[in-house]
């Protein structure tokens, strides 16, 4: 992982796909000392561009980046495509603060995660530790992951995730399996099994609950 070298600034790459976001930001971190930014990306395969190309010590990521890519596949290919002992710390800043979304940004390899209604002085601390390696999550993030690790929530398979899908598209059982190519017994087996993870016991709640905690794709 990159870090700079004791003085120097943090060479930061910003990644958020609405212009106006992007400009406060770049106006904003131009007031935080220690810290320089070297780049801008609209979307997910710019940033990973950008990433390999100048080489940061820190990617500012947003999670939804409009059509392409999203902030976490971004993530996983910045960590993944730079050579070993190179690659950029990545410092999530999102309005999302959904379990799925925190989890999925941590298990991509970010290194903090932080909600865009936090102050400048919290964003700019962020930014420093992140290059130093220093995890740093939003309050409201940090109290979703030690909820998650005292009441941890099962899982869903890619199977039930695909069938979730289907679900949220108003799809009937014999839709479902033609569409996944599966028995409408195995569907009913599925969604069984996705009632008992979510909690519910209709079709209806399943989806409204996969919208809440974005489950779906």
């Amino acid at each position: 992982m990159n870090q700079p070298p004791s003085g120097a600034p943090v060479r930061l790459l910003l990644c958020d796909d609405h212009t106006v976001v992007r400009a406060g930001l770049l106006a904003l971190l131009g007031s935080a000392p220690g810290i320089e930014v070297v780049g801008e990306a609209g979307s997910g395969e710019e940033a990973v561009a950008m990433a390999a190309s100048l080489g940061p010590d820190v990617v500012l990521m947003d999670l939804q980046l409009g059509e392409g890519i999203d902030g976490v596949e971004a993530t996983e290919r910045i960590l993944a495509g730079t050579a070993s002992g190179t690659a950029p710390r990545v410092l999530v800043l999102t309005t999302y603060d959904t379990d799925a979304d925190i989890t999925r940004a941590i298990e991509a390899g970010a290194t903090g995660y932080l909600l865009k209604a936090e102050r400048p002085e919290e964003l700019f601390a962020a930014i420093r530790a992140a290059a130093q390696g220093r995890t740093t999550l939003s309050p409201p993030v940090a109290q979703r992951v030690m909820s998650r690790l005292r009441h941890p929530r099962p899982t869903l398979t890619d199977r039930e995730r695909d069938i979730l899908g289907q679900l949220a598209r108003g799809l009937g059982n014999r839709e479902i399996a033609r569409a996944l190519f599966i028995s409408e017994a195995t569907v009913k087996t599925h969604l069984g099994r996705i009632y008992d993870k979510l909690g519910v016991d209709t079709r209806a709640g399943a989806v409204a609950v996969a919208k809440e905690q974005r489950l779906l794709p």
